[in-house]
């Protein structure tokens, strides 16, 4: 049998906006809670998240930012991140997601690369002052004419131009969102995704774990990565569930905290993270037994780590992923009712309406199953291309469409 496998769904793709799967949320559940973040003690409901949403929207156009254009975050995680990405996706702005550790070369070749207009950042986190960082970068980027900062009196004043006026037509197959991903040589290239890759992408990964409106998801991975705004708040929203946001970055207390005091049934994160909360001091004293699932992706599980979550933080049901950004991000996933082994040893099976080959590197055949080669992957979740760099895409999407990962795998018989 060939490595060649496709994911069947009785569950159709969304034809959505992200927009338009909001206002689909908020209609069948205006009360219900959106959006919590814990560091802030402040609280949304789905119906107050849209109206929020709105004003950020109508502030974005009434300071000429119009359908198309380029809108970068420079931030940590934090409710106004939120805001933002689903406001740009109101209007048909395309959001780019800077990594808040970028230093000023990185963030001056973006700003420049995506030829942003208008740009969100944080004031200051750890050891990174971001004001003073933009200051040094804005007469080498001349397309940027506006920059507001987070939790500063420039935020307020961009919400008080917020002027009701029509939104632009729109299609759920428009580039939304760019992210750069670091190659191990040259400048980072610019994923371009639409609200059909990454709107679909975060439903069915909620899907296959089986998201509902009771569900409430600790989000710690940040939101500048597929992991955090697409696998957290796409997965969250599509599905009516909660996001919660522990903290701006990462801190092992903090997410156990967010756990216990908001009563998350859904946890994310890399590895080490979880072994960061199981090693905690204090670990012992955090009732997490509202978990029953979530999500852990970015490296494989050692089976002990494994073990201990599904025991000890009651995730009996946590998924692994694998994908990659160009893949808004996920290509594969374990299923809930699969065992210790699957999870360890594997990256589990396609999601639905989506296709993956294994294929020979040199000559491009389809290997026969058990035999190692490069992971491709086809279907709706596939990047629209490299933002302005037509020949960096054509050597990861070829002629087919088919997305050459680079990765090595192996399918097995079972697929």
């Amino acid at each position: 049998m060939s490595s060649y496998t496709h994911g069947t769904s009785g569950t159709s793709l969304l034809g959505d906006t992200i927009g338009a799967n909001l206002d689909r949320a908020v209609a069948s559940r205006p009360d219900r809670e959106a959006l919590v973040d814990v560091p802030s003690g402040r609280r949304w409901t789905y119906g107050e998240f849209a109206a929020d949403v709105e004003e950020l929207a109508y502030a974005l156009m009434a300071s000429g930012v119009a359908k198309g254009d380029r809108v970068g975050i420079w931030a940590v995680n934090c409710p106004e991140w939120v805001l933002v990405q689903y406001a740009t996706a109101r209007i048909g702005a395309i959001m780019v997601n800077i990594n808040p550790a970028y230093r000023t070369h990185e963030v001056e070749y973006v700003l420049n690369q995506a030829g942003i207009s208008l740009l969100f950042a944080s004031l200051r986190h750890k050891t990174s002052d971001y004001r003073a960082m933009v200051e040094e970068v804005r007469g080498a980027c001349p397309r940027l004419r506006e920059t507001v900062f987070i939790g500063d009196p420039s935020w307020d004043a961009l919400l008080a131009r917020a002027t009701p006026a029509p939104y632009p037509e729109l299609s759920c197959d428009d580039p939304i969102n760019i992210q750069y991903t670091s190659g191990t040589t040259g400048f980072p290239k610019g994923a371009t995704l639409s609200h059909h890759n990454i709107l679909n992408n975060g439903y069915f990964v909620g899907e296959l774990i089986a998201y509902t409106e009771q569900d409430r998801i600790c989000i710690p991975v940040p939101f500048y990565h597929c992991f955090g705004m697409v696998m957290g708040n796409l997965a969250a929203t599509s599905h009516g569930a909660c996001m919660v946001i522990p903290a701006p970055s990462f801190d092992p207390k903090a997410t156990l905290n967010a756990v216990q005091q908001e009563r998350c049934t859904s946890l994310y994160g890399v590895p080490t993270m979880f072994i960061a909360e199981l090693n905690d001091p204090d670990f012992a004293s955090y009732d997490l037994s509202s978990l029953r699932t979530g999500i852990m992706a970015g490296s494989p599980c050692p089976v002990e780590v494994m073990k201990r979550v599904v025991a000890e933080m009651h995730m009996a049901e946590v998924s692994i992923c694998y994908g990659m950004t160009e893949t808004s991000p996920v290509s594969l996933q374990t299923r809930r009712d699969d065992d210790l082994e699957h999870r360890t040893g594997t990256v589990g099976r396609v999601l639905p309406h989506i296709e993956v080959k294994v294929v020979d590197p040199v000559t491009g055949g389809t290997q026969p199953r058990g035999s190692a080669g490069e992971l491709c992957t086809r279907g709706y979740s596939v990047m629209l291309g490299y933002w302005n760099e037509p020949e960096k895409t054509a050597e990861s999407i070829d002629a087919g469409r088919w997305m050459h990962t680079g990765d090595l795998a192996v399918m097995r018989e079972d697929g």
